[in-house]
């Protein structure tokens, strides 16, 4: 059985898509081992309410954040970490520590529109802002430059001219949630 583990920040959407497909069998042996999150979010709530083994962090030092995540890991190894709207930069020692075991999922074609403060909505404005034709998400290692890591997968999809953040928003989700679960797939398969 391959574990993994998720980081998040806030609604998790994506974390949600992962559990679906470990309970549908779309991700055979696996199994989500724990839940971290930099800040109680809604993630956590669903998390503690399904009685998954979760940790919310909010009230450490963020000069902390990374050790004490890597400690929680180090408790029960996962095969795979996933960031999933996970807004913490993790620090070099962490991210060559656990290097390429770390995932993240971005909601644009790296790298155009990555980079620090570059997350959610941000990247679905900035996007309609430069008047892009094509956007979509990225699924790409974590290493210490934030958004620069190896792509592993990435999809696209056009730009109508009547396109807004918001639908951009709800059209690139579902690539997200397609790419990530392939990317699972192919990660610890």
């Amino acid at each position: 059985m391959k574990k993994i583990s998720i980081l998040v920040s806030g609604m998790g959407t994506n974390m949600k898509h992962i559990l679906q497909a470990i309970n549908n069998k779309v991700l055979t042996n696996i199994t989500v081992n724990s839940i971290i999150s930099d800040r109680y979010c809604p993630a956590i709530k669903y998390a503690l309410k399904n009685n998954m083994k979760a940790f919310s962090l909010e009230k450490i030092n963020k000069k902390f954040l990374s050790l004490e995540i890597n400690n929680l890991l180090m408790k029960d190894p996962p095969n795979l970490i996933i960031l999933s709207g996970f807004l913490f930069i993790l620090n070099k020692e962490f991210c060559e520590k656990w290097h390429r075991k770390i995932i993240n999922i971005h909601p644009s074609l790296l790298p155009k529109y990555g980079g620090k403060g570059m997350y959610g909505m941000k990247v679905h404005e900035k996007v309609i802002n430069n008047k892009e034709k094509i956007s979509g998400a990225t699924v790409h290692y974590v290493t210490k430059d934030v958004d620069l890591g190896s792509i592993i997968l990435k999809k696209s999809c056009s730009i109508s001219s009547k396109e807004t953040p918001i639908s951009l928003s709800k059209k690139i989700s579902f690539i997200e949630k397609e790419i990530l679960i392939k990317s699972i797939i192919n990660l610890l398969n």
